[in-house]
């Protein structure tokens, strides 16, 4: 297997919202599709699908008992400056996104926060010092 992620699919409950939140609150380009059952967003080295949750669900062949919560996953966006991590946040929140951490330097030296998108998926804004992941 190679070092790499192809594709993050987000099970949503709505579809429409999510998409609005991803196009128009953060500005990620979408990909043309025919279907109007899943979307696409085309990443730097990767793919952010939005589809929905029970048919998410179904797909894997699970019974999807845990429509809320935290499911143990986050995504991460990196920056490159601390100015970045607290404008994107600012960002996300002006969209509907909910506030979860506001940003501050973290234990291994670098700068985050949290926010939690409308439909409960938890991403972490960050500036690392360290790597560059820009």
């Amino acid at each position: 297997m190679k070092p790499k992620i192809s594709l993050i699919t987000l099970g949503v409950q709505d579809l429409q919202r999510a998409i609005r939140f991803y196009r128009e609150g953060l500005g990620l380009p979408e990909h043309e599709t025919e279907s109007d059952g899943v979307a696409f967003f085309k990443l730097e080295g990767a793919w952010l699908s939005l589809f929905p949750r029970k048919e998410l669900a179904k797909d894997i062949g699970i019974q999807d008992d845990s429509p809320s919560g935290f499911s143990g996953i986050t995504l991460a966006h990196n920056v490159a400056s601390q100015d970045a991590v607290d404008q994107v946040l600012k960002q996300a929140v002006a969209a509907g996104a909910e506030l979860i951490k506001p940003a501050e330097e973290v234990f291994w030296g670098g700068y985050s926060g949290y926010f939690r998108d409308p439909e409960g998926h938890y991403w972490e804004v960050a500036y690392n010092p360290f790597m560059d992941l820009t």
